[in-house]
């Protein structure tokens, strides 16, 4: 047999193969968590703001929430948690894992937060803890698929 029509070698190289499937179709659920916490943070702003500028604005007394605090008081927490909450939401975006973390928590903190202003607006209060909710179980449920994103 000539050199041109020699049987190709029957040795089989060691190839690893790849486990790990990438990520799946539930990234968009951190996405959307992410972009949740984004207007999460941003309604918390305004909320704060709206506190600051405008206590005449809520309909409740104060001493009608579930903690006795001052509206001013009560504005510049939900301003400052607002601003960090968008942070995390936006570095959640990137799959940081610490993101992760702060992301449960303050969604947590939110929902709390909410709940104790349900006296002052009930609906706003319900919408911010149902978003809270849906942060919280994107994150725990799926968050771990978010690392593996290259972008």
């Amino acid at each position: 047999m000539s050199e041109k029509h020699a049987a190709p070698s029957a040795t089989v190289e060691n190839t690893s193969w790849k486990t790990d499937p990438g990520p799946s179709g539930w990234v968009g659920w951190i996405a959307f968590a992410g972009a949740m916490m984004i207007l999460l943070g941003l309604f918390h702003a305004i909320q704060g703001l709206v506190a600051l500028f405008s206590d005449d604005y809520f309909l409740v007394a104060p001493s009608g929430l579930a903690i006795s605090i001052d509206y001013t008081q009560w504005g510049w927490v939900h301003l400052i948690l607002g601003a960090v909450v968008v942070g995390a939401g936006l570095a959640l975006l990137v799959g940081q894992m610490w993101a992760r973390v702060i992301a449960v928590l303050l969604a947590f903190l939110s929902a709390l937060a909410s709940i104790a202003f349900l006296a002052a607006y009930p609906l706003w209060s319900v919408l911010m803890v149902a978003i809270a909710v849906l942060v919280i179980w994107a994150v725990m449920v799926h968050g771990r698929e978010m690392k593996s994103v290259e972008f």
